[in-house]
């Protein structure tokens, strides 16, 4: 796959529509040539500590955020007909419909691809296939992991080498 996007968000709390940060890779012919971040004022809008632990985000961070659409009226023509690729699809996949829902947007059924479940085909070997893990085996080394531009960057570096 030579044109995609890898995408990750986190999220607020348990709430799938609860994203409070986007990060967006874009490659084209191979290599990467744009990026976005973005943190998002999530709904619903409050914090849980489980989820703060992970990614260090809190309430004060996202409090002047713009809200979901705002945020996906600038990542849409950056994406426009390129699949997306996340480590874990089903989750990144989920909190981007869940967050269309929350909104009313038409879903426009963008097409997934999913760097885990091909890197545990790749790499049986491994002892774990954990997002730094398998991207430190491709050659990446993910300094800021749970920073969702980080995470998408480690995800677009692992989907160009096994893709």
């Amino acid at each position: 796959m030579k044109d995609f996007a890898a995408i990750d968000f986190e999220t607020a709390n348990n709430e799938r529509s609860s994203v409070c940060s986007v990060g967006i890779v874009i490659v084209r012919n191979g290599e990467i040539v744009d990026s976005f971040y973005s943190l998002i004022q999530p709904e619903p809008n409050y914090y849980n500590y489980w989820c703060s632990r992970v990614h260090g985000l809190s309430q004060e961070d996202t409090e002047d955020a713009p809200v979901f659409p705002k945020v996906w009226a600038q990542v849409e023509p950056k994406i426009a007909g390129l699949p997306l690729v996340a480590h874990n699809k089903p989750f990144d996949e989920s909190c981007l419909k869940a967050v269309f829902r929350v909104y009313q947007m038409d879903y426009p059924d963008y097409e997934f691809y999913d760097t885990l479940c091909v890197s545990r085909r790749k790499f049986p070997h491994l002892p774990n296939h954990q997002l730094h893990t398998v991207a430190a085996v491709c050659g990446y080394r993910l300094d800021k992991h749970h920073h969702a531009l980080a995470d998408a960057e480690a995800c677009a570096w692992i989907a160009r080498k096994i893709l």
